[in-house]
């Protein structure tokens, strides 16, 4: 019965003193303006206003809906730009899941030009959902999932935005230092530092000794790369991290990455979407920018 545009009449007739004004501000007949206030007249059976010569005087009713179109018009205003600004790709939040440690450095890179592209729109990270990323993508906890090893879905997306060669890393004081790479039987007398990972979910294992029936010395994990590298730095372990991120903290400590193996393990930073969102305008505009954001140490 009540629509906003009854409410838009009797706020520009209070604005303009005259259903001619209100009218043409309206962008509407003066027939049509008083066919649809009449309307709603006689299905409340009230009366909104009375004339009075050329002047309008607005009933008790009237003035009621009146204060009520100066406080809810604006509000539906807002409502309405702040559409406008999600269907520009202007306002909204993408919620990010991390599905790999030392990707959070690689996101760094790619937040900041996005969000100085979408001034709107917030960004979210979800740590917690380390290595448990796709059910929280099916679950609509998080837009996308940022992960090296995609698990290939049929309602699921997945695109590859930055290659990476996996390295280990090691102290300048470590033996293995003069090395240009290593051998899985190498690794046998270090002690290897990873994060607390499923050991099916870690390249180091999967891709380079377990092939080669080979473990090392040690195991030990720990949560924080900069803890891990710290440790490695003094000679305490090595650790098998992206080549870039190993050039970057190789500027401030005493370590120096190795090739695993003849040819290397390289990998690709992926990011995973519903296929419904294939056209979210703030997905595709991440990973437009993630594909071209350099991480690379100058």
């Amino acid at each position: 019965m009540l629509e906003k545009v009854h409410l838009s009449i009797l706020r520009e007739i209070s604005r303009q003193g005259s259903l001619t004004a209100a009218a043409d501000s309206l962008h509407l007949t003066q027939s049509a303006l008083s066919h649809s206030i009449k309307k709603l007249e006689q299905l409340a059976n009230i009366s909104l206003w009375v004339k009075d010569g050329r002047n309008i005087k607005l009933t008790q009713a009237g003035e009621y809906l009146l204060a009520q179109a100066n406080r809810l018009i604006p509000q539906f205003e807002r409502m309405e730009e702040t559409l406008r600004q999600f269907a520009a790709n202007e306002k909204g939040a993408l919620h990010i899941g991390m599905e790999c440690h030392p990707c959070y450095q690689w996101l760094l890179r790619v937040v900041s030009p996005f969000l100085a592209s979408s001034p709107g729109v917030d960004i979210d990270v979800k740590q917690k959902f380390q290595f448990g990323g796709m059910a929280a993508l099916f679950n609509y906890d998080i837009d996308i999932l940022i992960t090296p090893d995609p698990i290939q879905k049929d309602n699921i997306n997945f695109e590859a935005v930055f290659p990476y060669e996996q390295v280990l890393i090691v102290s300048k004081l470590n033996k293995l230092s003069k090395l240009a790479n290593i051998t899985p039987a190498q690794l046998t007398e270090q002690t290897l530092l990873t994060y607390p990972v499923d050991l099916a979910r870690l390249d180091i294992f999967q891709q380079f000794l377990l092939p080669a029936k080979c473990l090392p010395k040690k195991h030990k994990t720990l949560e924080d790369t900069d803890i891990i590298l710290q440790m490695v730095a003094a000679n305490r372990g090595v650790a098998a991290l992206p080549k870039w991120l190993a050039l970057e903290y190789a500027k401030t400590l005493p370590i120096v990455p190795l090739r695993l193996g003849s040819k290397g393990i390289h990998k690709h930073i992926y990011v995973g979407y519903r296929k419904l969102e294939q056209q979210n305008k703030h997905i595709e505009s991440f990973i437009a920018l993630a594909k071209t954001v350099k991480v690379t140490p100058g």
